[in-house]
């Protein structure tokens, strides 16, 4: 069974529409996919639809974005109710601290020369919340840099002309509001944050200490050591363990059910809803 528990769409800062992701998956091959957009459930109606039509199992999910030590962490929601009451009022708060930090991002880009970036932002990103991708295609499509990772670097990361802080709600309301909702709380790519091994086994160690459920092992453009070291990590906070290629937009490097694969002994999360 192929299985894929990260995903995103148009809903957020992806490129494929939720029915255009279902349709993938299934021309890929995935059994089971998890649409988890950023702080919204907007698109899982449509992909409902969609997967019903493609024979693919669709998970409802939700990436929420949180704050710990600090430092942004995401966290996945799966298997949730995206009608539960707790959840969309964080979710309503969320779209409210994305959108005060684009309009901040706009003003601080317009005085580095780049005016019009909130309402860039806003066109590429629709009736979606806008995320930083949103802003970063805005500034590429100005010439600000020739490629995505340059535009955050020289603009969107700390210290940097368009970089805000964000004000994210904190790790253990996240995993609190997934678990009210029915749904497993999943710390996301856990190696992608620019953390030390010792500060993201600080952050497992917190993240179990709250309550959460699971991590993700096994993601794309993953070296074996890594994902060993993650299933050794997994079993010694006594989290589950997710899959996830955190698919954003059709590419060489980054493929729905690609490659997602679990060490031996990890105990798979998707037990509890499949």
């Amino acid at each position: 069974m192929r299985i894929d528990l990260h995903s995103h769409s148009t809903a957020s800062d992806g490129q494929l529409s939720p029915a255009e992701l279902l349709a993938r998956a299934a021309e890929k091959e995935v059994d089971v996919l998890a649409l988890t957009d950023h702080d919204t459930v907007a698109g899982l109606a449509e992909a409902r639809l969609a997967a019903a039509r493609h024979g693919v199992r669709l998970i409802d999910g939700v990436e929420i974005s949180c704050l710990w030590e600090s430092k942004e962490i995401h966290v996945v929601g799966l298997n949730i109710d995206p009608e539960h009451g707790q959840l969309i009022q964080l979710l309503d708060e969320q779209q409210r601290r994305r959108e005060a930090r684009a309009r901040l991002m706009g003003e601080r880009l317009a005085k580095a020369r780049f005016p019009g970036g909130y309402e860039g932002a806003r066109a590429l990103a629709g009736n979606a919340p806008i995320t930083r991708t949103h802003m970063a295609r805005w500034l590429l499509s100005q010439g600000a840099a020739d490629n995505m990772g340059k535009v955050f670097k020289k603009y969107l990361s700390r210290g940097n002309p368009g970089y805000v802080p964000p004000a994210w709600c904190p790790l253990a309301e996240a995993i609190a509001t997934i678990q009210q909702a029915g749904g497993a709380a999943v710390v996301a790519h856990p190696t992608r944050y620019d953390l030390s091994n010792k500060w993201i086994k600080r952050l497992l160690a917190d993240f179990a200490e709250a309550g959460g459920d699971a991590m993700e092992v096994s993601m794309a453009q993953q070296s074996p050591q890594e994902r060993a070291n993650l299933g050794q990590w997994s079993q010694e906070f006594k989290l589950s363990a997710s899959v996830g290629s955190d698919f954003h937009f059709p590419s060489h490097w980054r493929e729905l059910g690609r490659q997602l694969w679990l060490p031996k002994d990890a105990s798979p999360v998707w037990t509890r809803f499949i």
